[in-house]
């Protein structure tokens, strides 16, 4: 009886053993079957990035170092496209509008988007009326018809000038003026706030009442509970529209191109980066220049992008930064 309730004892553990095996082996082709499904579900999305984005950013790649005009076979010339990009005066033209741009434009569209964000974000009669009107510019889009729109409202004589010699500053029209034409944008990009507001009012309304109660018997006033509670509550929401903006800043074309009527503005008051990439691309058939500049923005994007996130350790809270 001894060693009959010993084996007795011992078979479990090999029999679960060979059920484990036998069970994994047989879980194998349904695992094999369930990540073809999931292959052949992701196939529309991984054939669009091979075929519309990996391909073509690998074909412009080596097209900045070729000389390429889209009609004859391209011609290897190295680095050339780059030691013309930096001696072209005009280049130098449009990074530095486009630095302008985006310094002036950006910052001061966050502004107004968040001003209006803690403006909504406290209760009042016609709330939702209030939110939709202030989002709708942004659904429109920097589109052609809010260029041509944007274009009669600041040209010679219309609405804006009109109203500006009414209070004794006449500057002729910000479209024409190679001064204001830039500030014309500006105030394109900053009506349109609508998306950044809608992030920030998002962040708002996770910032506990709690802090706001105890900070006003403490004997806070507005500026020091904004200072101290709003801005470290909301740093994660502002540090991604910072970054946001910044991004789309950089990418500005259609409204330039369309205000400024396919000129770049005067004297080339209005010639952003991407304006002038397509007057090289498509215009004077310089498609391999072209390529090198577009690849001289992605990687000015991704510095201010890299610097962007080297410098939120300094100023951005997270919650489980405080834990």
């Amino acid at each position: 009886m001894g060693p009959a309730v010993t084996l007795v004892k011992d078979s479990p553990p090999a029999a679960r053993g060979t059920r484990s095996a036998a069970s994994a082996t047989g879980r194998r082709p349904g695992r094999r079957r369930e990540n073809l499904a999931g292959y052949l579900f992701m196939s529309p999305w991984i054939a669009g990035f091979l075929l519309l984005t990996a391909g073509p950013m690998a074909a412009s790649l080596y097209f900045a170092f070729t000389d390429y005009n889209l009609f004859n076979t391209p011609k290897w010339v190295g680095f050339d496209n780059f030691t013309q990009m930096f001696d072209d005066p005009r280049w130098q033209r449009s990074v530095e509008v486009t630095a302008k741009y985006v310094v002036i434009g950006t910052p001061l569209k966050l502004l107004l988007a968040l001003g209006v964000a803690m403006l909504l974000a406290q209760s009042r009669r016609g709330q939702a009326f209030y939110r939709a009107a202030f989002y709708a510019p942004s659904l429109i889009g920097a589109s052609v018809s809010v260029g041509f729109v944007w274009r009669s409202l600041f040209s010679d004589g219309a609405i804006v000038d009109r109203t500006q010699t009414f209070f004794g500053w006449h500057v002729g029209g910000w479209v024409g003026n190679a001064d204001w034409v830039l500030y014309c944008l500006v105030a394109l990009t900053v009506w349109q706030f609508g998306a950044p507001m809608v992030i920030f009012l998002a962040g708002l309304k996770q910032v506990p009442r709690e802090l706001y109660e105890a900070a006003e018997m403490d004997g806070a006033g507005p500026l020091r509970r904004f200072w101290n509670i709003t801005l470290p509550m909301i740093s994660p929401v502002l540090f991604f529209n910072v970054l946001l903006e910044t991004i789309h800043s950089f990418q500005i074309f259609g409204s330039a191109y369309v205000v400024s009527n396919a000129t770049c503005g005067p004297a080339d008051a209005t010639l952003v980066y991407t304006c002038y990439l397509y007057q090289q691309g498509f215009q004077n058939a310089r498609m391999g220049f072209a390529a090198a500049m577009a690849w001289m923005l992605l990687l000015a994007v991704a510095l201010v992008t890299a610097v962007l996130f080297w410098s939120q350790k300094k100023w951005v809270h997270y919650e489980e930064d405080a834990r």
